[in-house]
């Protein structure tokens, strides 16, 4: 036997009408709260772009020193790695046997003079007879002779002497350029050969020069470019800075693009006073690509991409918050240029967590976008980035 059980169509209304008005209180209570975010409006800064090169540092002139002359080192008259001017003396040989030779050829200079001095005297008298016609053409032409070859021993004799001379004076080796020495390879006593083995090197060290290369596109950019190029300031930063302290100038861009590698060979120059520096050492250069411009900057922190595109998050009608697209300029430390923001854009800049885009936020005052420097940034570098880098216009 089977029994049902029915309630009238009413009853069940009221049943779900009580069971609804239940729910409704309990989705409102469960509802999560809108996400606090602040709002700063992008800091407007004049700033300059920089390209970042890395390279060695070379002397513009090291000079290699021999001996001009054979002979035993007597002296060495500097100290190894010792700073020298132009003219200093460096090395003496022993003058003894160039000097007896300058000697010889002095008094062999003095004795043709003599003898030419006899012969032009000659000459004269015999101009003077021959007038009176009392010698012959033919004896004229004699002492005219005597005269001549008197002239021509003298000079000869007179370049001897100079030549004597100057070996004497190559005895004394000085250094041809200002700059620091390396290690010597000779000592006193050793017999020195003419044009022999290397004795010392002199590097020049005050200024340095920066040779690096460019791309093609970097190069073509410099000349389209205001405030780039010949002339434009460079800075370097060594191997233990984490800051480009040391400025120069660009100031060399080489004639021709290297076929093989699309590239160009540009040199900087530095002033290098207090011989921090030496040739050879490796350095990042960056070189100024602009003149300086107006900008405007965000914090890397709240630029956000996907596949496609860059974005930041902006305030919206509603105080939704927005997706607002833009293009990355160069990185100023622990901000970035970005373009597509106008001035007075609203982004958010704090409480972006899992934040998306239509979300509806509260706002707190006191949101603000600050520069912070890179020495500030626990000596971390943040301008690497592939968009390049620019710091503030000075």
């Amino acid at each position: 036997m089977s029994f049902r059980f029915g309630l009238p169509g009413a009853a069940i209304a009221a049943l779900v009408l009580v069971s609804g008005c239940g729910q409704a209180p309990a989705e409102e209570n469960n509802a999560p709260p809108a996400p606090v975010v602040q709002t700063a409006q992008p800091l407007s800064l004049e700033v300059a772009d920089w390209d970042e090169f890395t390279g060695r540092f070379e002397s513009p002139q090291q000079v290699t020193i021999r001996a001009r002359v054979s002979g035993y080192l007597q002296e060495v008259h500097v100290e190894d790695g010792a700073l020298v001017e132009a003219g200093d003396l460096l090395f003496t040989l022993d003058q003894r046997p160039y000097q007896a030779t300058a000697n010889a050829a002095r008094g062999r200079a003095q004795q043709a003079r003599a003898t030419r001095d006899q012969a032009q005297a000659d000459l004269n008298r015999a101009q003077q007879l021959r007038e009176a016609d009392a010698i012959s053409e033919e004896e004229l032409e004699q002492a005219r002779t005597a005269s001549a070859t008197a002239q021509a021993a003298y000079a000869a004799a007179q370049a001897d002497a100079q030549s004597a001379a100057l070996e004497l004076e190559y005895t004394e080796i000085r250094s041809p350029i200002a700059g620091r020495l390396s290690q010597r390879m000779v000592d006193p006593g050793d017999l020195v050969s003419a044009a022999g083995e290397p004795m010392i090197t002199v590097v020049q060290t005050d200024p340095l020069q920066f040779p690096f290369y460019a791309s093609e596109s970097i190069f073509l950019r410099y000349q389209r470019e205001e405030g780039a190029g010949l002339g434009a300031p460079v800075q370097v930063r060594l191997q233990d800075e984490t800051e480009f302290t040391h400025d120069g100038v660009l100031n060399f861009i080489d004639n021709a693009v290297e076929a093989g590698t699309g590239s160009i060979l540009m040199r900087a120059e530095f002033n290098n006073e207090d011989g921090l520096i030496r040739p050879g050492m490796l350095g990042t250069i960056r070189v100024r690509g602009s003149a300086p411009y107006q900008a405007l900057l965000v914090p890397k922190t709240v630029i956000f991409s996907d596949a496609t595109r860059r974005y930041v998050f902006v305030l919206g009608e509603g105080d939704l918050a927005t997706v607002q697209p833009v293009t990355l300029g160069p990185a100023v430390d622990n901000l970035q240029v970005v373009h597509g923001l106008s001035a007075d854009s609203p982004v958010l800049v704090s409480g972006l967590q899992n934040l998306r885009p239509g979300t509806q936020v509260q706002v707190r005052p006191g949101g603000e976008i600050v520069h912070q420097p890179a020495d500030a940034q626990s000596g971390s570098n943040l301008q690497t980035r592939p968009a390049g880098s620019a710091r503030i216009a000075q």
